[in-house]
């Protein structure tokens, strides 16, 4: 909003300057050379206040962890005394 305003009264004050100055005379090219170096800086200053900013640089995520090493083992299968009555396959990740 404040670089519109800027732009706006920009716009204006070089506007009412060029109302404001003598006409041009044919004998003299200084006047068209003016016109033409004014215009160029309201054309910049116009567009710089307009302009949108740059956009933010992306964002970099680290890569995710890699996947656990899982394998199966045959671990030993006890009964309510304690005493091994066999063997399963388990699934064994890190």
């Amino acid at each position: 909003m404040r670089k519109t305003t800027a732009a706006i009264l920009a716009v204006s004050a070089i506007g009412a300057l060029t109302l404001a100055a003598a006409p041009a005379r044919a004998d003299s090219a200084g006047a068209a050379v003016a016109a033409g170096i004014g215009g160029f800086a309201l054309g910049a200053m116009a567009g710089g206040a307009l302009a949108q900013p740059a956009p933010p640089p992306p964002v970099y995520y680290a890569p995710p962890p890699p996947p656990p090493r899982c394998w199966v083992e045959r671990r030993p299968v006890f009964d309510e005394y304690g005493v091994e009555i066999g063997s399963r396959p388990r699934r064994i990740c890190e």
